[in-house]
């Protein structure tokens, strides 16, 4: 039985937060417990002397899930202030990431809860020291992935690029979810690259999430988020609930 899925997008402000957030919802539904996980996020503020980490912090109200203390480092090892890539950012603090010790977190919030929804940053081939990117990181987790991709003009590309280098690395896609990123309504261009993502990546497109305001401005709760999702995030026949 799978424990857990991976979020990652074709790039940066695709919509991984709000599917994550979906996911958790879904499964919460199913009275399972879950807990989120975003190893590394840049951009943070400083609040005293805590740093704020803007992924997590939404992702986690959108879900409606407060986290007990004892996750909350787990959650969010590695906080970095520079909105930047993930080895930009951390090399600004002379700190060198470590898959490892995202692993020690990742390990010590499994076993205390039955499904783990783990959000990357970026795309797959961000690095995120001198020598790995977010894939080998991936890869030593080894769960199923669901993409997150813009449900407009241009998606294709990058979503079968992001398809093609998943794939060759040996891991389980589990499906797409197209997120309108802006207000544009549904039409031609969207319908079309939904049918041509499943046929030509061989992929199922899981759900849409529709735009609103509130969810692009990260003010958005839990009622809201339902009401944007279309479809079934994670379908049960890929990952059931016990």
């Amino acid at each position: 039985m799978n424990r857990g899925c991976f979020i990652t997008g074709t790039d940066t402000g695709v919509g991984k937060t709000v599917v994550s957030a979906a996911v958790l919802l879904q499964r919460i539904e199913r009275e399972q417990r879950v807990m989120y996980m975003k190893p590394v996020q840049t951009g943070c503020r400083q609040a005293g002397g805590e740093r704020i980490a803007p992924d997590p912090d939404y992702g986690l109200r959108l879900a409606g899930i407060t986290p007990a203390p004892e996750d909350r480092a787990d959650i969010c090892p590695y906080r970095l202030l520079m909105p930047a890539s993930p080895h930009l950012a951390a090399a600004r603090e002379d700190v060198t990431i470590s898959i490892d010790r995202i692993l020690e977190s990742y390990e010590r919030l499994q076993r205390r809860h039955a499904f783990l929804v783990v959000e990357g940053a970026g795309g797959v081939l961000v690095p995120l020291n001198d020598s790995d990117t977010m894939l080998e990181l991936m890869r030593r987790l080894a769960l199923p992935v669901i993409i997150a991709c813009r449900a407009g003009l241009g998606t294709l590309n990058h979503t079968l690029l992001t398809v093609r280098v998943l794939r060759d690395a040996g891991l389980d896609l589990a499906g797409l979810v197209l997120v309108q990123t802006t207000p544009e309504p549904w039409g031609d261009i969207e319908e079309d690259n939904r049918c041509t993502l499943e046929r030509m990546a061989a992929v199922p497109v899981t759900s849409r999430i529709a735009y609103h305001p509130a969810l692009a401005a990260g003010t958005a709760d839990p009622r809201i988020l339902r009401s944007c999702v279309q479809g079934t995030v994670l379908p049960d026949s890929i990952f059931p609930v016990k």
